[in-house]
C-alpha cells in the first residue's frame, strides 16, 4: 500500500513539473512575438520620418532657388502684356513674338514647359514677388525703378520711346517735330511704363491705359492727340500694311535697353544670361529677330 501511495505521489509531482515547464515556455514565447509585432511599426515610423525630412529639405532647396522651384513645378510662368512684336497671339491663339519665342526656348533649356500670363503692367513687381509669375519678359525697359525692385538679366535688345500720332497731325507738326512743340499735346501711355515716365519728364499731360496697344487705339479714336510707345512696337503696328496705317512716328524721346526681371536673389538670372550668350553665339537670337522684323536691334552678348 505504501509503495502504491509513493508511486501515485511521484506521478503527481512529474505532472506538476511538466505543467510548470509548459507554462514557462509559453510565457517566454509570448514576449518574443510581441517584440516582433512592435518592431514593424517602429521601422515604418522611422521610414516615414526620413521621407518627411527629405521632403522638407527639398522644399527648402526650392524656396532658396528659383531654378529648383521652377523645375519642381515643371513650368516657367512668364508675365507679359499683348505687345507686338514681342508677345502677341497668332491666328490660333498661341503666344508668339520675339520674347515669347525666346522664353519658350529658355524654358526648354531648363527641361520645363512655359506658360504665358497677361498681367497689369503697373503691378508687375507685385505679381513677381507674389510668385504669380516667375519672370517679367515683355520688352521691359531696364529703368531704375525695375532694377531696384528686381534682379534683371543682361540687356538683350535696343529700343526707344517714340511719339506716335495720326498722319494729319504729323503733317501739322512735321515728321521731325521739335520736342518742345509737342508739350501741349495730350498723350495716351501704358500705366507704369517707360513711355509714361518719358511723358512725365516731357512735362505733358497723359492718360494712363492698360497696354500700349490701347494707347494706339486712343490716338486712332481721337481721344488723345498722341501716344508714347516702344519704337519696336511702333515699327510693327503703324504705317502702311499694318493695323494702324494712318498713324506714324514723329520723334524719339530717348534710347533704352530691354531686359528680363526675376525676383531678388534669383539664380534664374545667371541661367538666362548663359542662355542669351549661347543663343547669340549660335545665331538663334538674330534668327528670331529677323523673323519679327527686328534685325539690328539685338545687343551682343
Amino acid at each position: 500500500m505504501k509503495k502504491y501511495l509513493a508511486l501515485i505521489l511521484a506521478l503527481a509531482m512529474c505532472l506538476s513539473l511538466a505543467a510548470c515547464g509548459g507554462s514557462s515556455n509559453n510565457d517566454s514565447a509570448a514576449p518574443a512575438a510581441s517584440n516582433t509585432e512592435e518592431a514593424a511599426p517602429a521601422e515604418a515610423e522611422t521610414e516615414a520620418a526620413t521621407d518627411a525630412a527629405d521632403a522638407a529639405d527639398a522644399a527648402q532647396t526650392a524656396s532658396d532657388s528659383d531654378l529648383a522651384y521652377v523645375q519642381s513645378k515643371g513650368v516657367l510662368v512668364v508675365g507679359i502684356t499683348d505687345f507686338e512684336p514681342m508677345d502677341y497671339k497668332d491666328a490660333d491663339g498661341n503666344w508668339i513674338g520675339f520674347d515669347a519665342d525666346l522664353a519658350s526656348k529658355f524654358a526648354a533649356s531648363l527641361d520645363v514647359g512655359v506658360e504665358f500670363t497677361e498681367i497689369n503692367w503697373d503691378n508687375k513687381i507685385l505679381e513677381l514677388d507674389g510668385k504669380n509669375i516667375d519672370c517679367i519678359w515683355n520688352g521691359m525697359t531696364l529703368t531704375d525703378e525695375v532694377t531696384s525692385a528686381a534682379d534683371c538679366s543682361n540687356p538683350y535688345m535696343l529700343n526707344a520711346q517714340v511719339i506716335v500720332m495720326t498722319n494729319e497731325k504729323a503733317a501739322e507738326y512735321g515728321i521731325d517735330a521739335d520736342i518742345e512743340s509737342l508739350k501741349d499735346l495730350t498723350y495716351a501711355v501704358e500705366a507704369g511704363s517707360a513711355g509714361e515716365a518719358a511723358v512725365q519728364e516731357l512735362g505733358a499731360n497723359s492718360t494712363p491705359v492698360t497696354a500700349q496697344a490701347d494707347a494706339l487705339m486712343e490716338v486712332q479714336a481721337g481721344t488723345s492727340d498722341a501716344a508714347v510707345i516702344d519704337l519696336l512696337m511702333a515699327v510693327a503696328m503703324t504705317g502702311e500694311g499694318t493695323s494702324y496705317e494712318n498713324l506714324t512716328t514723329v520723334a524719339n524721346l530717348n534710347e533704352e535697353q530691354y531686359g528680363v526681371a526675376f525676383r531678388k536673389g534669383s539664380d534664374l538670372v545667371a541661367a538666362l544670361n548663359q542662355f542669351f550668350a549661347d543663343a547669340y553665339a549660335d545665331g538663334t537670337m538674330d534668327s528670331v529677330a529677323e523673323q519679327y522684323g527686328l534685325s539690328g536691334s539685338v545687343i551682343e552678348q
